[in-house]
């Protein structure tokens, strides 16, 4: 029986660009730090930087949806300012809003807001 989620990780072929953009772009502190893996912390849940498996990016798979600090808008302000690659628009649905956008390493994340 599974109690809950241990860590999410995703594959990265440049650990220290992954870190960049994890930590210095999304704000997430650095909770473990390595050659080929590292971990940071997204409000209680590791996220995993593993770069002993071959990356596999932007064909699919897991995508990592973060809570922004401030309002959706802002935060992709900020980081379209930073150069982030976002693949559509934010959208609107009667479960929330949604900004999709690219890690540093090509892994699809996106922004999430409640319904306003």
């Amino acid at each position: 029986m599974a109690v809950g989620v241990a860590t999410v990780w995703v594959a990265v072929e440049d650990m220290d660009r992954a870190l960049a953009f994890y930590r210095d772009v999304l704000g997430l502190p650095v909770h473990n730090q390595g050659d080929d893996w590292s971990e940071l912390d997204a409000n209680g849940l590791r996220i995993g930087l593993n770069a002993r498996e071959n990356a596999t990016t932007g064909g699919g798979g897991a995508v990592i949806t973060f809570q922004p600090d401030s309002s959706i808008d802002e935060e992709v302000d900020r980081l379209k300012g930073q150069g982030v690659e976002f693949t559509g628009e934010i959208s609107e649905h009667p479960w929330g809003r949604i900004a999709p956008f690219r890690d540093s390493e090509g892994n699809d994340l996106q922004f999430y807001a409640p319904p306003r």
